[in-house]
C-alpha cells in the first residue's frame, strides 16, 4: 500500500490591565519604566498565553539579576487580556499609547498581532510579538520584533523530513485564521518551490465537529497532508483524523503541540515524527536551566517567546528611552535563550534560532535532532515601513 506522508504543524498571543499616570508610565519619572503586555488571559488561546507570561516573568528576572530594573528604573509590567479578540487587542494598546508607554509586548493570536503592528508605526512605539507565528509580521515595519519564530520556519523543520517533493500532492489542512493562511502560504513558497502541488483545506475557526472535513482529506488522497492547528480544538480535530483513516497506513509528521497535547496521541504517538518549536528538555543549556528553575509548572511550548521577549525589551531599555535607539540595539542582537543562540535578522527583524525533531517514547518528548538557526531560517523580506 502507497503510504503518504501526513505533516501535521502546531500554531503557535496578547494583554494589560493598565494603571499609573502618563507621567509615570513615560519611563524616567518616579524611578520606573512601564511595559504593556497585551496577551490572551482567557479564550481559545489562553494555555499558551499562560506559557508566554510565565517566560516572560522569568526572563525578566533573568535578565535584569534577578532587580527587575533597568539601571535605577523598575520595570512596570501593565498586563491586559485580548482574549485573541484582535479589537480589544486595539483598544488595550491605544490606551497604554495614551498613557506614554513606549513598549508594547504580547501577541499569542496572529489575527491580533497583525492589528497590533501597525499601531506601532502610527505611534512610534516599540511592538515585540510573543508566540504569534504569521510570517507577515516580519518586516512589516521597523518597529515591529518578533520573541516567537514563524511560520516559514515550521515548515522548514517539517520539510527536513521530506526526501523528495517534487511531483508530490500537497494539502495544507487548517484553520481559516490568519495562522492556517500563514502556515498556507509557506507551505506553497517551501515545498510548493520545490516541486509539489500545494492546495488547501481551510476549516471555520468556530468548528467543533471534524468528521466532514476529515472525510474531504481523505478523498483527496494527497502524498503529504500538512495540518496547522492552535487551540483547544486540536484534540477533536486529531480524533477525526485518525477515525476517518486519514492516517491509515501513512508516514505522520507533526508539530508538537504544548505538553497537555501529548496524551491526545495515544499509542500511535509512539509512531510518529514531529517537528518541534520546542519542549521541555529540547536543551540543557544555562538559560534553559535557570528558567526551569523559575518556573514550578515547568518549561513549556511558548515559555521561551516569553522569555526572549523580556531579554529582548531590557536590552532595548537598555540603550535609553528614544525608541529609535531601541530599534538600533535590537537589530543585529544575537542572544543565548532558552532554545540556545538566537539572533534578530537587522534587515526585517525575523528571529534567527533553532528548531527541533522530536519522537514521543511513553508519551515523553526525545530530541531526535536540533536543526540550526541556518537550516531553517526564512529569506530576508522587505521592510515595508
Amino acid at each position: 500500500m502507497k503510504r503518504r506522508l501526513v505533516i501535521l504543524a502546531t500554531a503557535s498571543a496578547l494583554a494589560l490591565a493598565a494603571c499609573g499616570s502618563p507621567q509615570d508610565a513615560a519611563a524616567p519619572q518616579g524611578g520606573k519604566v512601564s511595559v504593556g503586555l497585551v496577551y490572551s488571559q482567557t479564550g481559545a488561546l489562553a494555555s499558551y498565553g499562560k506559557q508566554y507570561i510565565d517566560g516572560f516573568k522569568a526572563g525578566l528576572a533573568y535578565a535584569t539579576n534577578g532587580t527587575n530594573k533597568v539601571g535605577d528604573r523598575t520595570i512596570e509590567l501593565l498586563e491586559s487580556d485580548d482574549a485573541g479578540d484582535p479589537a480589544k487587542a486595539v483598544s488595550a494598546v491605544k490606551d497604554l499609547v495614551g498613557k506614554g508607554v513606549k513598549v508594547i509586548a504580547g501577541s499569542t493570536g496572529s489575527g491580533v498581532a497583525l492589528q497590533v503592528a501597525p499601531l506601532a508605526a502610527q505611534n512610534k512605539v516599540l511592538f515585540v510579538s510573543g508566540p504569534a507565528a504569521t510570517d507577515g509580521l516580519t518586516g512589516v515595519n521597523r518597529y515591529t520584533f518578533r520573541s516567537g519564530r514563524q511560520s516559514y520556519q515550521d515548515v522548514l523543520a517539517a520539510k527536513s523530513f521530506i526526501a523528495a517533493p517534487a511531483g508530490k500532492k500537497v494539502l495544507v489542512f487548517t484553520q481559516d485564521t490568519a495562522f492556517g493562511k500563514a502556515n498556507e502560504a509557506a507551505v506553497t513558497a517551501v515545498i510548493g518551490g520545490a516541486g509539489a502541488t500545494v492546495t488547501s483545506l481551510e476549516v471555520p475557526a468556530s468548528a467543533t465537529d471534524f468528521t466532514p472535513f476529515a472525510s474531504q482529506v481523505l478523498k483527496a488522497k494527497p502524498d503529504l497532508l500538512f495540518v496547522a492547528w492552535a487551540g483547544t480544538t486540536a484534540s477533536a480535530m486529531w480524533q477525526a483524523l485518525e477515525q476517518q483513516n486519514v492516517l491509515a497506513g501513512t508516514l505522520v509528521v507533526t508539530g508538537l503541540d504544548q505538553k497537555a497535547s501529548y496524551p491526545t496521541f495515544g499509542k500511535a504517538g509512539d509512531s510518529v515524527s514531529f517537528l518541534s518549536h520546542h519542549f521541555a528538555g529540547a536543551t540543557d543549556n544555562a538559560v534553559a536551566k535557570a528558567a526551569a528553575a523559575a518556573i514550578p509548572s515547568g518549561l513549556d511550548l511558548f515559555t521561551p517567546d516569553g522569555f526572549n521577549a523580556a531579554q529582548m525589551i531590557v536590552h532595548a531599555l537598555q540603550a535609553g528611552d528614544d525608541v529609535e535607539k531601541m530599534i538600533a540595539a535590537l537589530e543585529g542582537w544575537s542572544f543565548d535563550g532558552i532554545k540556545g543562540a538566537m539572533t534578530i535578522r537587522k534587515e526585517d527583524h525575523a528571529l534567527l534560532q533553532p528548531m527541533f525533531q522530536v519522537k514521543l517514547v511513553g508519551g515523553a518528548p526525545q530530541l531526535v535532532k536540533a536543526l540550526n538557526p541556518d537550516e531553517v531560517a526564512p529569506p530576508v523580506a522587505a521592510m515595508k515601513s
